[in-house]
Formats: structure tokens, C-alpha cells, sequence
């Protein structure tokens, strides 16, 4: 799973091993390790409670939540995206949950054997 933040936006794209995984078992977490005990993780998961999309930041951990049923149907569909904006003091935060394409270009030292094929293939560049 990839992670980008970009000032109020977080936006995480996910293989076909992780949307399978999070059909499967309701969620996918990754994490970055800056050292022995500090670690960023970030988490996708499908809650059966939620009305909406939306995320928290607790103590390390971005979590990102999606309602079952919009979950469960992006997963087993050719739907690219899901999005949200949450309501923050002072501003909203964008919310964007994609499957992740290889790139049309391939780039040495990258793996995206587990990426989903790119629907524009043999049509331009990443």
C-alpha cells in the first residue's frame, strides 16, 4: 500500500493482494519504521458501523475507515476510486482510497508485478 500526504489530503493506493486482502479479512495495514520502536502505520479498513468514509491520528496510526457495503463493492468491481471530505476546524480533510496501476512506463527498481493492469496500456506514460 502506498501512502501520500499532500498538506490535508491523504491518499493511499492498494494492490490487488490488499483490496483481495481487505475483502477477505476487513483491513490492510502498512507501516514506516524511522527507528527501534517508532514506527508511522497506516491502515484501510471496512467498518460495518460507518455511514461515511473518514479517518483518525492516534498515536502513530493513521486509520481510515469504509462502510462495508461501499467497501466490499469497490473491491469487487472495476471502480477505481472511493473519496471524502471530512469536516475539520477550519478546513476539511480529503480523503482518497485508490486500486494502485502499474505504471504504463516501467521504472527500474520497481516491483508492480501485484498492481492492478493499466486500463490505458500501450497509451502514453505513468
Amino acid at each position: 500500500m502506498k501512502l501520500r500526504i499532500k498538506g490535508d489530503s491523504l491518499r493511499l493506493r492498494l494492490t490487488q493482494s490488499e483490496v483481495h486482502r481487505l475483502t477477505e479479512e476487513g483491513a490492510v495495514e502498512d507501516r514506516v519504521r524511522f527507528a527501534p520502536g517508532q514506527s508511522l502505520v497506516y491502515r484501510v479498513r471496512r467498518d460495518a458501523q460507518a455511514e461515511r468514509m473518514g479517518a483518525s491520528y492516534t498515536e502513530g496510526l493513521i486509520d481510515v475507515w469504509v462502510p462495508d457495503g461501499l467497501a466490499r463493492e469497490w473491491c469487487g468491481t472495476d471502480q477505481v476510486t472511493l473519496a471524502h471530505s471530512q469536516n475539520l476546524p477550519g478546513g476539511e480533510l480529503r480523503i482518497v482510497v485508490e486500486k494502485d496501476f502499474a505504471c504504463l512506463t516501467p521504472r527500474e527498481g520497481e516491483d508492480e508485478s501485484d498492481n492492478f493492469p493499466h486500463p490505458l496500456k500501450g497509451q502514453g506514460t505513468c
